[in-house]
């Protein structure tokens, strides 16, 4: 099993100029007939922002579970958009994830790569596309007083970007060959994607819940084991270093980093293991 991993790595990375061709091509045929082209990977999770502010920050104040002393330094809106923009590509790669070998299969059937290669091309492009927004990020942080720690850039930053990638990786894999053999999954992924976003602390802190009288503790557990709420919490973190209640606990940075190497695990494994069936089906 490691040797046939080992063997299967290498040869991914031996093939890795095809991702990247797949990756430029599917951004290429993405923005093509867009008039401002790239400009719509910061523009989407800006007007999203906007809207959630209004809702969440202005209607709903849940701007009460942000720290006093944290306000100065962007407070309730930066942490609202440090949350929405690594969503924002993470709920792509939900959506594409179930298409990934469906949408390249006339490649899969006359190309002599390591399948991998496709779902890990979609997976690129989401973090082209990730990439693009941080200018919208950037610009909120030196418009509201937004403070770089080196805790936050030289740990948490890192941290979130590879457990991030590495998650959607993994349910990449997994939802791509699954759902070549079972096309309901694309639509429950829908109602999965919708699930995760108000489970995964974006738009309040998590301490919102965590400290609630009103939510029992075992469903606190639960809301903590969420390995998406440690990875988005962390991103947040990059800019509120030193604030306990907008930091990851323990358990949640536990949970993240554990809860990424399982999923990627058993993406890999469900993948390699449906590989011939989904060939076939294709």
């Amino acid at each position: 099993m490691e040797v046939a991993v080992a063997s299967r790595t290498l040869a991914v990375w031996e093939h890795r100029k095809v991702v990247g061709l797949l990756v430029r091509r599917d951004l290429k045929v993405k923005y093509q007939q867009s008039v401002l082209g790239y400009a719509w990977t910061m523009l989407e999770p800006l007007a999203l922002t906007l809207v959630y502010f209004f809702v969440f920050g202005l209607v709903l104040q849940a701007d009460r579970g942000i720290p006093e002393e944290a306000k100065p330094y962007g407070g309730y809106i930066l942490f609202l958009v440090a949350g929405i923009l690594p969503w924002t590509t993470f709920g792509a790669i939900l959506g594409e994830a179930p298409k990934a070998m469906i949408t390249h299969s006339k490649l899969i059937t006359t190309m002599k790569v390591p399948r991998e290669i496709f779902p890990m091309a979609t997976v690129g492009t989401k973090f082209v596309e990730y990439l693009l927004t941080w200018p919208v990020l950037l610009i909120f942080v030196f418009a509201l007083g937004g403070r770089f720690t080196w805790e936050g850039m030289l740990v948490w930053l890192p941290l979130a970007i590879v457990l991030t990638f590495a998650f959607g990786l993994g349910v990449t894999l997994f939802l791509a060959s699954v759902n070549v053999l079972l096309r309901d999954v694309e639509r429950l992924t829908r109602i999965l994607t919708r699930i995760l976003f108000y489970g995964s602390a974006i738009l309040f802190p998590a301490s919102m819940v965590l400290h609630s009288d009103g939510v029992p503790g075992w469903a606190k557990t639960i809301y903590e084991l969420n390995p998406l709420m440690g990875i988005f919490q962390m991103h947040r973190t990059v800019w509120f270093a030193g604030f306990e209640e907008l930091t990851p606990s323990p358990l949640a940075v536990t949970s993240a980093v554990v809860g990424s190497i399982l999923m990627l695990a058993i993406g890999y494994w469900t993948f390699r293991r449906l590989e011939m069936s989904v060939l076939k089906e294709l």
